[in-house]
């Protein structure tokens, strides 16, 4: 099971490859989800999230 951390910024400050995903990611992607920290617990969410953005799903 993933670790889940408090939000987007401590997933990042903690875990190395959501960290790397994250900074990987489009500038209009990064602001969307940084919108909505509390909602990303660990790299799953983000790695889904991500992909929904970018499929213009959200």
């Amino acid at each position: 099971m993933a670790q889940n951390y408090d939000g987007l910024r401590e997933l990042l400050s903690q875990d190395q490859k959501a960290n790397e995903i994250f900074l990987s990611l489009p500038a209009y992607v990064r602001e969307q989800i940084s919108q909505r920290d509390s909602a990303v617990h660990n790299v799953q969410e983000l790695e889904d999230y991500a992909d929904n953005l970018l499929k213009g799903d959200c």
